[in-house]
């Protein structure tokens, strides 16, 4: 076997125990042998097989590295006089602040012309971000995409304080607050109805998972950002890529806009004390009402806000998507339930830019992107009666799939753990701030322990994910077999719902949405038989038009007889 074959079965690998063999396995009788032992150990794969001797360390990667950025020309000469002036008119002391990467010079700001400006040195010369001493005239040299002061992190610091901007990471240090870092865009632009990120600003925080190493590290994550409606929406957004256990929120003067206005008006002092004294970020336990203040005055003066259309209008009038939820998918086989979900992935990434991790483990990936191709281009893939799309066509769509898909593959083709999926889907918010995750199906999932009933750990693994969903704010849909159905003498099958769902009742207690793809004499139907939120839908069916050469689902047409 080829190293690169070697390579390829290694790289699903996930979890510690024995496997069979990819070398020896198909050459033996018992090919289901698993003599292979596997040790995993961060991103090492230790592996020996103990019939052919097989053996060696894999490194893998469980996410893509984002590619290196072009470093830029630093000014060589450098006015320090300048720079020590402009930190002492915003009441930092520049001595505190040696380490960080300053210069000064000359810059052109569009109408203003050349200007006298400060520069901000990121990574390692990737960017110079620049101001104007005089105005508020902002430009930039590069594309900053790491967090400012990383570099300054001491290995293995317990606390990281995150800030909005450059003067204040330097006001923190000056106020003798060590691992101070800032942020390289300041605070989203886009900011949705319920304050949050709108997702065409996911890409802007690539810096969370450049700094996962110190992330991981830190037990204590202080976020003291600005108080307004974009600095919420930034702190909320780090929050759920990071993890809201670890994360502690600073509330500044009313006052005091930053961290920077505090060490002015306040003193050193007064902003070690806020920094020591951050709030954790909710997570669960008993609250006042007055800590919901911010969210019942939103409520009051928006109301309460639908979820995302799933880009079928009638669909809509039964459910729509809100992240924080759990679907429940079934169907009979082959009644299309794991394509109508690839339909909802697609249409909220083409129009709401959507981000999706996928467990699929019926759908090889290479498989199921073409799927997902042929959705995109609406053309097939593969020859066939209609023109197939174009290679260029083709590669436009992976381009695209690339972007907003990410494949969570168990390639040996045996089942895998809750925790192990739901590990990796951490890393891919963290990395991609990912907004939803299919699980297809239930089965190919292992039980936490063979001494529990069924029933008891059905529970316990959608207890889990509704856990899951709430904490990272995406939508999970999980999609499971129902039980054999009775068949009528007209050959009709019944509709599976909820309670139909093999193991459990908990399939529909605890499921928010529950749907079933169903195909009643050759005709699609989608019924919601559960719908925890009048809001997001209701209860009722829909019936759906179905293109078999490109796996589409679109509005029935019907025809009118005149």
């Amino acid at each position: 076997m080829k190293q690169t074959e070697l390579d390829h079965f290694f790289s699903g690998i996930t979890e510690s125990r024995r496997y069979a063999c990819p070398v020896c396995a198909k050459q033996r009788k018992k090919k289901h042998t698993k003599t292979l032992s596997v040790t995993v150990s961060g991103n090492n794969v230790l592996y020996q097989c103990w019939h052919c001797d097989l053996s060696g360390k894999y490194e893998r990667k469980t996410m893509p590295e984002i590619s290196n950025v072009r470093a830029i020309s630093i000014p060589k000469q450098s006015d320090q006089s300048m720079v020590d002036q402009y930190l002492l008119k915003r009441g930092i002391d520049p001595v505190s602040v040696f380490g960080f990467n300053l210069v000064s010079g000359t810059k052109w700001f569009g109408d203003e012309g050349d200007l006298d400006a400060i520069g901000f040195v990121y990574g390692n010369d990737e960017a110079v971000k620049w101001r104007s001493i005089q105005g508020k005239h902002f430009t930039q040299d590069g594309a900053a995409r790491t967090l400012w002061g990383i570099d300054l992190v001491q290995p293995g610091a317990k606390q990281l304080v995150v800030l909005e901007g450059e003067i204040d990471v330097l006001s923190a240090a000056s106020a003798g607050i060590k691992n101070a870092v800032g942020v390289p865009n300041g605070a989203p632009q886009k900011v949705s109805s319920n304050r949050k990120i709108d997702p065409t600003e996911d890409k802007k925080f690539n810096y969370v998972w450049e700094a996962k190493r110190e992330i991981s590290a830190a037990e204590r994550i202080v976020l003291a950002v600005d108080r307004d409606e974009p600095g919420e929406a930034l702190a909320e957004e780090l929050a759920r890529r990071i993890g809201r256990a670890k994360c502690f929120r600073v509330r500044f003067p009313k006052n005091c806009k930053d961290a920077n206005d505090v060490l002015v008006k306040l003193g050193a002092e007064a902003l070690q004390e806020l920094i020591d004294q951050a709030e954790p970020v909710p997570l669960e336990g008993v609250y006042s009402a007055d800590e919901y203040r911010d969210d019942i005055e939103h409520l009051y003066s928006e109301g309460i806000m639908g979820g995302v259309s799933t880009g079928i209008a009638s669909v809509d009038e039964l459910m729509t998507i809100v992240p924080g939820q759990l679907s429940i998918v079934t169907g009979l086989p082959g009644s299309g339930k794991s394509e109508f979900i690839d339909q909802l992935m697609v249409n909220l990434a083409q129009n709401e830019d959507w981000k999706f991790a996928i467990a699929s483990f019926e759908n090889p990936p290479p498989l199921h992107i073409a799927k997902i191709a042929e959705k995109i281009i609406k053309k097939p893939f593969f020859d066939g009666k209609t023109p197939r799309m174009s290679p260029e066509e083709s590669k436009e769509a992976l381009t695209w799939i690339t972007e907003h898909f990410l494949f969570l593959e168990q390639k040996d083709g045996e089942t895998t753990s809750i925790e192990s999926i739901l590990e990796r889907t951490k890393a891919a918010v963290m990395r991609l701030g990912i907004r939803g995750l299919v699980i297809d199906p239930y089965n190919y999932i292992s039980q936490a322990s063979s001494s529990e009933n069924e029933h008891q750990s059905i529970t316990q693994l959608l207890t889990r994910l509704v856990g899951f969903a709430r904490a990272n704010d995406i939508h999970i849909w999980f999609v499971c077999h129902p039980a054999k159905m009775v068949t009528d003498t007209d050959g009709n099958t019944g509709v599976p719902k909820g309670m139909n769902i093999s193991g459990s009742a908990s399939f529909f207690a605890k499921a928010d949405m529950g749907v079933t793809v169903h195909i009643h004499q050759g005709i699609v139907q989608l019924h919601v038989w559960k719908c925890r939120f009048k809001w997001v839908g209701g209860v009722g069916m829909v019936e759906l038009d179905y293109d078999l050469p490109t796996g589409r689902y679109s509005e029935k047409k019907f025809e009118i007889d005149f």
